[in-house]
């Protein structure tokens, strides 16, 4: 689902203009970046969290040239879903 279907599912399901709810999906997206970005997690009951992981250092090998670099510390965003999400992702057949 593309940015633009979760537009048009929202304008459908609420009667709200597309132009508005476009503009809160994408407000609600800077924030949710904005505060990933400084560190802070976001939590959306029953849908998920969105948080930041530190990924340690370690060494990797690159075998076309056989040597062996070490990726620094580093953060990445990430996406834990909530346990009933799971569950309804899990059942649905």
């Amino acid at each position: 689902m593309t940015k633009a279907e979760i537009v048009n599912e929202v304008a459908k399901a609420t009667g709200i203009e597309k132009v508005t709810v476009q503009s809160v999906v994408e407000a609600t997206m800077e924030s949710v970046k904005n505060s990933i970005i400084k560190g802070e997690p976001v939590y959306l009951r029953g849908f998920g969290s969105f948080i930041v992981k530190r990924r340690a250092e370690k060494a990797a090998r690159n075998i076309t040239k056989k040597t062996t670099i070490v990726i620094p510390e580093h953060n990445i965003p990430a996406f834990k879903p909530s346990k009933a999400f799971v569950a309804a992702v899990r059942d649905d057949k």
